[in-house]
């Protein structure tokens, strides 16, 4: 089975995307098929996807004549640009004028086969709402302004008493509205889709007609129009306000001779110059120049970090001081900035279960309000005979039919708080991941490099500046761990480091040489014991291991190498504490060590000494006791624990194994990303939750004033239309959250 994704542009609604998914997933050569509409994307999973493409897109436009269908590949397209309005378009994106190029005569459903047949043409802008553009006037406020001024006009003749001029401006209004919307309602009816929205709001307003409600007919469509205006504005702003918070691509990068060239052009080998304030377009090695490199985001770190030559960086951060010149060595497909774009664009696409819910609650919603319209119009109006209002108040009920509110703001909410992780250096790897963590009772993580540095320092010099000079002295020769620690103090410390005269290894213990004229040892107790050097009064005071340095058959001093706890953990954890999440230590390391750490940070359990299966089995224990269990690990050594945890997270850098193994990946090394995600998630479900019950609440609480007496449709269309819009705006409002 392969995988592929394609631009999918022209979406009216997203119930109407919902639809569509629906159908290609029922077609038999189909293993699965998801359409974003936050991310304008359509993922297939299929035999031969392309080959399918030709039948997706005729499904696709019996229900929405305006999509268009393109290769995943080059330059993304834009959010929010029309280069089509007015005009139809073929599946490779090309605007139509008098033919398409591609010789046919007839273009209204023009497949274009040089699309689907390796010929990559990508749309060179993102039409999420070309549709509306061609069918509503999308972002033309002209026809709405002109309606809204007949409207105006029939209200005020039909004051002065002038009712045929007035019904006359009421219908010619109500025709510069609405006849895009009666035209598509026709067109989607001979396709056999009867209960959309442009179908309900067109019975709905030529029913108020008929009963005599002129100016209610106009201005319903006239908010209707109005508030769907609103409504595209709202999510073309959210979609590329998310998307240009994490597409960090550079259009274009500059060589080092000066020229400038599009960044897709870049190859491996390639010298590019990087001035103050340049965003690194794409990974590579500095060659020349030094500067500090603002991180924060890709890993969301705050604190510039010093760069120079040999030393890697990474496509996102920005240059941030000095000149520098830096080497290609990944090009723009397989730099840093595009895997987390593909990552979070890729996530958007996995569905997590309220969204699923909600699509299965949206194909019964509508046809049960619309039956309970039709049973409102109908039985009440045979009892009391008040035909007009019953057929009014059915009218309403019709108005709120549609469950786009529902269909849209949900995932919506979802994207954001992928898009809000991103920001912050955290990668979901799908809604399903979210929901997943904000159900979390339990975080068990590993030690090294989790909680820890993940290196050997320095922590604790007994016997002043003379030890360490002498055991780095000795030491420099070594690429063992704590021998470059143990230098790298040193020079940092700016001590003269002299060369031995003699040097030998003893494996296992230490080092013996000859430095100045003077016998220097430097290793365990089992060295110091070996050449009768006393040590039984020397007491270590902390955990780590202590490399004991004598002169001369005496003691004179020790040091401390540790891998130092990071800084934040502390606060991290007791944050975690706060949210009510118990925390647990899963480790390889010794007891001794674990039970230090643990109680250095408050941790609440501790399992050392295990094994990669010993950690899973603590895990299960951990989940039986707490309930959910997220697993904060490096991705790579505990590839089984993150498999069988609720919720498998990877703190690191966002190597290819951890963004393969974990459901989270946490770009940045703090650990006060783990609480970050843990809250991101909790604030998503809740928002997602939010709009679900007011979108419905305010639905049921018209339908109920409706048959009262005390609703309108004004009040219809915002239920529909105006809540809709308040729902959207709730979901992106996350990403600007402190």
């Amino acid at each position: 089975m392969a995988k592929k994704v394609y631009w999918i542009s022209g979406l009216d609604c997203a119930n109407c995307a919902a639809k569509i998914e629906r159908k290609i997933n029922a077609m038999p050569e189909v293993e699965e098929a998801a359409i974003t509409f936050a991310t304008g994307q359509l993922h297939m999973k299929a035999h031969d996807p392309d080959a399918l493409l030709p039948q997706v897109l005729e499904i696709a436009r019996s229900i929405e004549p305006g999509v268009v269908i393109a290769p995943k590949s080059g330059e993304r397209p834009h959010q929010g640009e029309h280069t089509h309005a007015h005009h139809e378009s073929c599946a490779c994106g090309h605007a139509h004028h008098d033919h398409c190029g591609c010789d046919h005569a007839e273009h209204d459903h023009c497949t274009c086969e040089h699309t689907y047949a390796g010929h990559e043409h990508t749309p060179s802008h993102h039409h999420a709402r070309q549709k509306e553009a061609h069918d509503h006037g999308g972002d033309s406020l002209l026809p709405i302004l002109a309606g809204a001024g007949l409207f105006l006009l029939g209200l005020f003749l039909e004051y002065i008493h002038q009712e045929i001029p007035a019904r006359l401006s009421f219908v010619a209004g109500y025709l510069t509205l609405g006849l895009p919307v009666l035209a598509d309602a026709v067109k989607n009816m001979g396709k056999g889709h009867v209960l959309d929205e442009n179908f309900l709001m067109s019975i709905a307003t030529l029913g108020a007609f008929a009963i005599g409600e002129f100016p209610e007919a106009v201005g319903v469509m006239l908010f209707y129009r109005v508030g769907e205006f609103f409504e595209h504005k709202a999510v073309e702003r959210s979609r590329s306000q998310i998307m240009e918070a994490i597409d960090l691509r550079p259009e274009v990068v500059t060589l080092e001779s000066g020229e400038t060239i599009p960044a897709e052009q870049a190859k491996v080998g390639d010298l590019l110059r990087l001035l103050p304030g340049d965003r690194i377009p794409l990974d590579g090695i500095i060659r020349a120049g030094e500067s500090r490199i603002d991180t924060a985001p890709i890993t969301g770190e705050p604190v510039p970090v010093r760069v120079g030559p040999g030393e890697a960086v990474l496509s996102g951060c920005v240059n941030t001081s000095g000149r520098l010149t830096m080497e290609v060595t990944k090009i723009l497909s397989e730099s840093m900035v595009t895997r987390i774009l593909d990552s979070v664009e890729n996530a958007a696409a996995s569905k997590p279960k309220i969204d699923r819910f909600i699509t299965r609650f949206a194909r019964v919603y509508t046809p049960v309000v619309v039956a309970l319209a039709l049973g409102v119009a109908v039985i009440p109006s045979l009892v009391t005979g008040n035909w007009n209002y019953w057929v009014y108040t059915a009218l309403s009920f019709l108005v709120m039919s549609c469950p786009c509110a529902l269909v849209l703001s949900v995932p919506l909410a979802f994207f954001s708080g992928i898009g809000k992780g991103s920001k912050q250096g955290i990668l979901f790897k799908g809604g399903v991941s979210i929901e997943a963590m904000a159900q979390v009772k339990a975080v068990a993580m590993d030690k090294t490099g989790t909680v820890t540095q993940g290196s050997f320092d320095v922590q604790e010099v007994q016997g002043g500046d003379e030890v360490l000079a002498l055991c780095a002295s000795c030491e420099q020769a070594s690429n063992h761990p704590i021998a470059v620690s143990i230098v790298q103090a040193a020079k940092t410390q700016g001590l003269l480091l002299e060369r031995p005269e003699s040097l030998e290894e003893i494996p296992g213990h230490g080092l013996r040489a000859e430095v100045g004229g003077k016998e220097v040892l430097c290793g365990n107790e089992a060295l110091m014991e070996r050449y009768g050097v006393a040590v039984s009064h020397f007491q270590p005071r902390q955990m780590g291991t202590w490399v004991l340095v004598a002169v001369d058959g005496k003691l004179s001093g020790a040091i401390r190498i540790a891998d130092a706890v990071k800084p934040e953990a502390g606060q991290a954890i007791t944050e975690l504490k706060r949210m009510g999440v118990t925390t647990a230590m899963l480790t390889g390391d010794s007891a001794e060590t674990a039970a230090a750490v643990s109680r250095n940070l408050g941790i609440e359990e501790v399992h050392a000494k295990l094994l990669p299966g010993e950690k899973l089995e603590r895990l299960q224990d951990i989940r039986a006791r707490y309930g959910q269990v997220m697993f904060v690990g490096d991705g790579i050594n505990d590839a089984p624990v993150l498999a069988g945890a609720d919720v498998g997270a990877a703190m690191g850098s966002g190597a290819d194994a951890a963004i393969e193994a974990a459901d989270v990946v946490y770009m940045t090394s703090s650990v006060e990303a783990i609480p970050e995600s843990l809250r991101i998630a909790r604030n998503t479900k809740t928002i997602a939750w939010q709009n679900v019950v007011f979108a419905l609440i305010v639905k049921f609480a018209v339908m109920i004033l409706g048959l009262l007496g005390f609703a309108s449709m004004w009040m219809a269309v915002f239920a529909d239309s105006g809540v809709a819009m308040l729902c959207v705006l709730n979901s992106i409002r996350l990403l600007y959250s402190k």
